[in-house]
């Protein structure tokens, strides 16, 4: 009997594991919006599409009705890098930057590459921000960052010391989905306010790289 009941104890003991192997996994954590956010702007690599000026101030009137093009030209797990051509004449571009959108520990980071047409770097370069709200899946805010004040300062930009970069991207699949770029100045600087939307509803021929690409 004693023999009996040591091989019934062992038996449990075995299936011990077997059962908490059968158990079920813990849900996967639901993505958050900035992961949404990238993945859709994933879904673009590769593709190009064409836009226009959609903000309406004086500084900007001479983008007004030109051609533009946003390319998702280099996309990874952890970066995006898209160049923004604008048209300045019948066979003339301006190729000078490319937004480069990144995933960092706390969210999402912006930065701006910007070169000349020989492919140097201009003195103002690499600036932007990360996010410091969760945002949407539609749309994320970059605040400016310290590294980006700092060289504006010394380029004589005080006026951009208090940027706030923000891009949307629609749900895939919608009739008028788009991409928009804007950057925003509170009142109590400039009031700068500058948008550019693209159309994704349909690609258009992919453009030439960027300067220095």
């Amino acid at each position: 009997m004693k023999q009996a009941k040591l091989t019934c104890a062992a038996a449990l003991l075995l299936c011990i594991p077997l059962a908490a192997c059968d158990s079920p996994s813990a849900p996967a954590p639901e993505p958050s919006p900035q992961d949404l956010f990238f993945e859709r702007l994933s879904l673009l690599c590769g593709k190009a599409y064409a836009g226009t000026l959609a903000s309406e101030q004086q500084a900007d009137a001479d983008m007004a009705g030109k051609p533009m093009i946003m390319h998702a030209a280099s996309c990874d797990l952890n970066e995006i890098q898209i160049p923004f051509h604008i048209a300045e004449g019948p066979d003339t571009w301006n190729r000078s930057r490319t937004w480069i959108i990144s995933r960092t520990d706390d969210g999402l980071r912006l930065k701006h590459r910007h070169r000349h047409e020989d492919g140097s770097l201009d003195s103002v370069t690499n600036y932007g921000g990360d996010t410091a709200e969760e945002g949407t899946a539609d749309r994320q805010e970059f605040p400016v960052d310290a590294e980006s004040i700092a060289s504006f300062k010394a380029n004589g930009l005080d006026q951009s010391v208090t940027n706030v970069w923000a891009m949307e991207v629609s749900e895939p699949g919608q009739g008028d989905a788009r991409f928009a770029y804007e950057l925003r100045r509170p009142e109590t600087a400039d009031g700068r306010h500058f948008r550019v939307e693209f159309d994704l509803s349909k690609p258009v021929a992919v453009p030439p790289p960027p300067w220095g690409g």
